[in-house]
């Protein structure tokens, strides 16, 4: 096929091999892919955004040699003999073939370019994209995404939501992460971005909404205490997510925080939100203004003017929707109550708690501090268990393994430490954070920290000697270890988070 001889070049020969080797490197990825799910995850970054970028380079590279060439012609010929300009000829069979092929070309790779881009935009949404390009990076993230109640939510349709804005603002965001993974300069732990999240309004409440509340819920916690008998606990609680006439009286429930009759709004110094100096409840229907200080957070009137007022909304609250790094005691009380490890294995908690609560510089590590100190626990504590039951022993080893796993990353230095839950008032202040009974006006109004504010405990007690309420009657909390009156005076979190 006879071509311009301006494109008999080296750069542009080399650019048109380049761009058909890619295109073809494309094209059978693409059906490797579809037909033999060949590549896994992975191969959808090559399919749609690498070899892309080369094909594109190698089109290029043709009019540029193209350019290159005919200037080297201009310059050895006669001057005048040759136009500035090619001369477009049709009736050329050279110039008629070029055309024929750029025009064909050009549709192709349009078409191609279309189908493209629309599954590199789709790649790029993609939750695999998002946790799994950088493995080690967002592990943490990709793992407790995995076991929330949002599983089946694209990360993009929170950290994103719709509109052009903040898609554009996301892949700028994003070209700075690769750099950081890249050049290794991202943060241990990844700090949580809650001063650049979307307004929950326009993510959360896409889907939950503040005119929509649920009725109120039963909520019953299985709970083992650390001793030779693995004491088990049980609590059932009403949770007060909607709002209801009793005899009582009217209950507004957990929701009133996000009322659309109600506007809260607090201020903090703390990035991560866990210290609250000021809180200004407004109702919208009759006006009233309340505003509550905090007398023994330690701020002067003055630094609590300068610091920035936010209004109160989902995320507060609900900060780690889909992340959520269980404490140990959670999530091996979960696997004893699934019985994935035997309840009836002497000490076990306790065995567990004394490993688990220690720091370790990575995965590997752990997993043999985890083998080896509940195996020489047992070994010495409890020979004879050990020697009868080495197996259940050793499954509870695999399966404490897989807790720690999925809840704390040495590497990210990722875990419950680091990032609070403010949903219950246990191993963080979260609830406490306001309901503290520390939190007054200057009528002497409080915050008030009344557990049943929240929840109405219906039962509570060991499986032999349950308690239950009666009628609507809530009854009263009784710590599971015999501390006095202390939980009445104290938060819970005084004690609970010094277990870290």
């Amino acid at each position: 096929m006879k071509l311009p001889a301006s494109f008999r070049n080296w750069i542009s020969i080399s650019g048109a091999i380049l761009a058909i080797f890619n295109l073809a490197s494309i094209l059978s990825l693409l059906i490797l892919n579809t037909l033999f799910s060949f590549g896994g995850s992975y191969i959808g970054l090559f399919i749609y955004i690498i070899l892309p970028i080369f094909m594109i380079v190698g089109l290029i590279l043709i009019p540029i040699g193209m350019r290159i060439n005919r200037k080297k012609a201009r310059k050895a010929a006669r001057e005048g003999k040759i136009a500035r300009w090619p001369v477009f000829d049709l009736n050329n069979i050279a110039t008629r073939n070029a055309a024929i092929i750029f025009l064909i070309g050009s549709v192709f790779l349009l078409i191609i370019s279309s189908i493209g881009s629309y599954e590199a935009f789709h790649y790029t949404e993609s939750v695999e994209f998002c946790g799994k390009l950088c493995h080690k990076v967002m592990e943490p993230e990709y793992t407790t995404y995995h076991g929330s109640s949002h599983e089946r939510v694209a990360c993009v349709e929170c950290h994103v939501g719709s509109g052009a804005d903040w898609y554009v603002k996301s892949k700028l965001s994003g070209l700075y992460q690769v750099y950081s993974v890249i050049a290794k300069k991202y943060p241990q732990p990844i700090p949580t971005p809650i001063a650049n999240l979307r307004p929950a309004r326009e993510t959360c409440e896409e889907c939950h909404w503040p005119e929509k509340f649920y009725d109120r819920s039963i909520r019953t916690k299985h709970s083992f205490i650390a001793d030779e008998e693995n004491t088990e606990r049980i609590i059932q609680l009403q949770i007060k997510t909607s709002s209801q006439y009793t005899t009582n009286g009217f209950e507004s429930g957990i929701h009133q925080h996000i009322d659309p009759n109600v506007k809260i709004e607090y201020k903090t110094n703390d990035e991560r939100r866990q210290v609250i100096p000021w809180v200004k409840y407004t109702n919208l229907k009759t006006g009233e203004v309340s505003i509550y200080t905090d007398e023994e957070s330690g701020f002067s009137e003055a630094q609590i003017d300068s610091l920035e007022t936010r209004v109160m909304d989902c995320l507060d609250c609900h900060n780690r929707p889909s992340h959520n790094y269980e404490v140990p005691q959670n999530f091996i009380d979960k696997s004893m109550f699934n019985g994935n490890i035997p309840k009836d294995l002497p000490a076990i908690k306790m065995a567990a708690m004394l490993v688990l609560y220690q720091d370790f510089p990575d995965k590997d590590s752990a997993f043999s501090a985890i083998e080896s100190q509940i195996t020489e626990f047992y070994e010495t504590g409890y020979p004879d268990v050990f020697s009868e039951r080495k197996k259940d022993v050793l499954n509870a080893i695999e399966q404490i393994k897989k807790d720690y796993s999925e809840n704390i990353f040495p590497y990210m230095k990722a875990s419950w430490k680091m990032y609070p839950n403010n949903i219950g008032h246990m191993e963080s202040d979260g609830c406490y954070r306001c309901h503290n009974n520390r939190h007054s006006t200057s009528s002497g109004k409080v915050i008030s920290r009344d557990c049943n504010l929240c929840h109405n405990i219906l039962a509570q007690g060991t499986a032999d000697s349950l308690q239950y309420s009666q009628s609507n009657i809530p009854l009263e909390f009784r710590h599971p270890v015999d501390i006095g009156e202390v939980w009445r005076d104290e938060l819970c979190s005084m004690c609970h988070s010094q277990l870290y």
